[in-house]
């Protein structure tokens, strides 16, 4: 089993989740979903409710709902490493991340609720990835219209959850 698990090439993806992985910088997937749900974490946990609810725009999702987000997408990023290192060649289709926002009902929501979420999330997506073998982070299939591998897959998830990092901090809590 892979023990490191290391930046894709550009040949693993392709479109615009190359904007996500040039977001991810960590040179082991799994050190750096660590450390970004350890770091998210305690930021949350450092925020009014007042805070939470902020949105830095009106129609803009609130923390709550962009942590939220982070979760759904998470789990279907997930979903699709777990088919393609299965070697299943279907393919996937996309989501409509806006039409998730009011469903999730974030807002209402108790953040240490949120974050037991996020715990579940992030140890699972963990210990799934550390279950691949170089094998099966190389295998391929298509998601969204585009190609991508498994182990593009982890950092997409890493890269995603680091640009709304940035957003939090530029357009919420600047």
């Amino acid at each position: 089993m892979a023990t490191i698990i290391t930046y894709p090439t550009t040949d693993e993806y392709s479109g615009y989740v190359g904007n996500y992985i040039n977001e991810a910088k960590a040179e082991d997937l799994i050190e750096g979903l660590t450390a970004s749900y350890s770091y998210i974490a305690g930021l949350m946990q450092g925020l009014t409710e007042e805070q939470l609810l902020h949105r830095y725009a009106p129609e803009k999702w609130s923390i709550k709902e962009l942590l939220v987000h982070m979760l759904d997408a998470e789990r279907i990023f997930s979903y699709r490493a777990l088919r393609f290192a299965r070697q299943d060649k279907t393919e996937l289709p996309g989501f409509d991340e806006n039409k998730y926002v009011a469903p999730s009902k974030a807002d209402s929501r108790d953040i240490n609720s949120i974050l037991a979420e996020y715990t579940a999330v992030r140890t699972a997506s963990i210990e799934l990835f550390k279950s691949f073998d170089e094998e099966a982070l190389s295998q391929k299939g298509v998601a969204s219209g585009l190609e991508i591998s498994v182990r593009a897959i982890g950092y997409t998830i890493l890269g995603h959850e680091i640009h709304h990092l940035r957003i939090m901090r530029e357009r919420y809590l600047a």
